[in-house]
C-alpha cells in the first residue's frame, strides 16, 4: 500500500555532498518508520540509518554516523539522506524501506514490508 520512490542519486567526487529524497504515498508520512540501507556489488544490504515517526528518534550505523543525516519532511510526505564527506566505499545502490510498526529490530531489511526502487551512488576517488 505504502508507495516510496527515491531521486538524487548520481555520481560524486570524494568528499563531496548528494542528497538523496524518498517520497511516500499511501499513507502519512507521520505513521511509517523509513530507513535507508545501500547495497555493493557482492555484499549484503546494509541498514544505514532509521527515523521513527514518534518522538524523532534517529539511529546510525557506525559506517555513515558524523556523515550522513536523516530527515523527514512529514508535510511533503519526503524523508531525505544528506550524505557528506563521502568516500568511494559509500558506493552503492541505495534505498529507501518504511514500516507502520516495529517489531523486535529497526536494523535488518526483514524489519520493513515497503520499499523503494534504489538509486545508484557513485563515488569517485
Amino acid at each position: 500500500q505504502v508507495q516510496l520512490v527515491e531521486s538524487g542519486g548520481g555520481l560524486m567526487q570524494a568528499g563531496g555532498s548528494l542528497r538523496l529524497s524518498c517520497a511516500a504515498s499511501g499513507r502519512p508520512l507521520s505513521t511509517l518508520h523509513v530507513a535507508w540501507f545501500r547495497q555493493a556489488p557482492g555484499k549484503e544490504r546494509e541498514w544505514i540509518t532509521a527515523t521513527f515517526w514518534s518522538g524523532g528518534a534517529t539511529y546510525y550505523a557506525d559506517s555513515v554516523r558524523g556523515r550522513f543525516t536523516i530527515s523527514r519532511d512529514n508535510a511533503k510526505n519526503t524523508v531525505y539522506l544528506q550524505m557528506n564527506s563521502l568516500k568511494p566505499e559509500d558506493t552503492a545502490v541505495y534505498y529507501c524501506a518504511a514500516v507502520r510498526y516495529y517489531r523486535t529490530s529497526y536494523n535488518r531489511p526483514d524489519d520493513y514490508d515497503s520499499w523503494g526502487q534504489g538509486t545508484q551512488v557513485t563515488v569517485a576517488s
